[in-house]
């Protein structure tokens, strides 16, 4: 019996656990600091099992990992180096689908001389966006062509009939990691040019675009690009860009609401009002009460009526409902009425949107390629985000247990032993697949 520990019940973690829990001879011990979620996961399945843990318990966490083959960290990023070392130390092999910290990179010898992998960055963003363009990336060179553009964006967001709030936007994954992402500062190339934005200036810094057959979106940068232009082999290319779509309205909502101080992650000096709109009214300098979203337009220089202000108040900005009293911060603060106000049902569809754009030089043309992932929800069920984040690092489990996955260290999915077989089998047996589009210009 092949055995994998998946730590953390968050929201993308069912259709991984099922998916394993549906291969013959596995057995999934699922581990969360609130077992109920792991338990309603698992269900009555007899190769599963729920487990309460604490990520803080090292001596807990240290023998859960001893009893596991292949062991799954889907809990917050900061917790994966003190799992990968733990599994390094019994080697044990690792997947994530969280980014690659300069800590984790950092394990890469010890991991090889372990002889375990360490595969991270294997989701949806980061993942399928790496895998699906190495492919194109990867054929365009065994024909003879360099790829001289690339721009890949992402977004996960609600079906259009469902998109029916102000802000365009709904929560089918941690809202604290999308208001986090929104600090963010991002840097690419641009015809040969290195751009760098601040964090504060990142929602000033985005363009619309039309996706063919599914809309226009706000395309905003996502973090640091440059790296990928090493880590996909693109000596050639002049534009390395990675960008986030978002709906119409959400980036300069955003960036009023940070202008505001709501995405600051300190408690604040001097506060010790009770509610929503206290805070508010103690980050502009004034008092709560009538006038507040006037204050709040005249300190962000708009107009009363501007729909900032509008969607502000909507969400709950200038009311009176109570701060939770087990926060205290304004990032925590916004991140409870956030989930509340704008979450998905369970019935509602949500989007994942995935575009790349590929510039290809051959010696007598040039072609402009287009790969488009467009998927759906399924209501009642599981999310698309849960589907697309999750899957692929499933996929990734079954290999390692199968003996497909030679490498050992850390890795991303940029190698086409892992990431065709995984992109054929979410194609072929799920339906998460790509629409590509080329037109060419002779260059003679």
């Amino acid at each position: 019996m092949k055995r994998a520990l998946v730590l953390g019940a968050g929201m993308v973690s069912r259709p991984l656990v099922r998916y394993l829990l549906d291969q013959p001879g596995y057995f999934v011990r699922m581990a969360s600091r609130t077992a109920a979620k792991a338990e309603a996961i698992i269900g009555s399945h007899k190769q599963g099992e729920a487990a309460a843990l604490v990520v803080s318990d090292d001596k807990a966490l240290e023998k859960m990992i001893t009893e596991a083959d292949v062991v799954v960290s889907l809990l917050p990023y900061e917790h994966h180096v003190k799992v990968a070392k733990l599994c390094i130390k019994h080697k044990k092999h690792l997947v994530t689908t969280s980014y690659v910290s300069a800590d984790m990179r950092a394990l890469d010898s010890d991991a090889k001389a372990a002889g375990i992998l360490i595969l991270n960055e294997c989701g949806l963003d980061p993942g399928i966006d790496h895998m699906s363009a190495m492919r194109i990336i990867h054929d365009a060179e065994a024909k003879g062509g360099k790829v001289t553009g690339f721009k890949s964006s992402t977004g996960a967001l609600p079906a259009h009939e469902a998109c029916n709030n102000p802000f365009g936007y709904k929560f089918s994954w941690s809202p604290r990691g999308v208001l986090l992402a929104s600090r963010n500062a991002a840097k690419w190339l641009e015809d040969g040019k290195t751009i760098s934005i601040p964090g504060e200036r990142l929602f000033e810094n985005y363009y619309l675009q039309d996706v063919p057959d599914t809309g226009t979106f706000e395309n905003y940068p996502n973090r640091d690009s440059v790296p990928y232009k090493e880590i996909y082999g693109l000596k050639d290319a002049a534009t390395v860009y990675r960008g986030t779509f978002r709906m119409t309205g959400w980036c300069e909502t955003m960036r009023n609401v940070a202008a505001l101080g709501w995405l600051q992650d300190k408690p604040l000096v001097g506060f010790s009002g009770k509610t929503y709109g206290d805070l508010t009214a103690h980050l502009v300098g004034t008092t709560a009460g009538n006038g507040l979203a006037r204050a709040v337009a005249a300190y962000l220089e708009l107009k009363p009526y501007a729909a900032i202000v509008k969607r502000m108040d909507w969400l709950g900005l200038f009311g009176d409902r109570r701060l939770p009293a087990d926060k205290d911060t304004p990032l925590d603060y916004l991140n409870v009425l956030t989930l509340d106000k704008m979450a998905m049902p369970k019935h509602e569809r949500d989007m994942v949107v995935m575009h790349h754009e590929f510039v290809i030089a051959y010696p007598d043309r040039k072609d402009f390629v287009t790969s488009t992932l467009v998927d759906y929800g399924i209501p009642n069920e599981d999310t698309s985000v849960a589907r697309t984040v999750a899957l692929p690092a499933a996929i990734a489990v079954k290999m390692i247990f199968e003996g497909k996955i030679k490498e050992t260290g850390v890795h991303v999915p940029v190698m086409p032993g892992i990431y065709n077989p995984i992109l054929d089998e979410l194609e072929t047996d799920v339906g998460i697949k790509f629409t590509e589009r080329i037109t060419s210009e002779p260059t003679k």
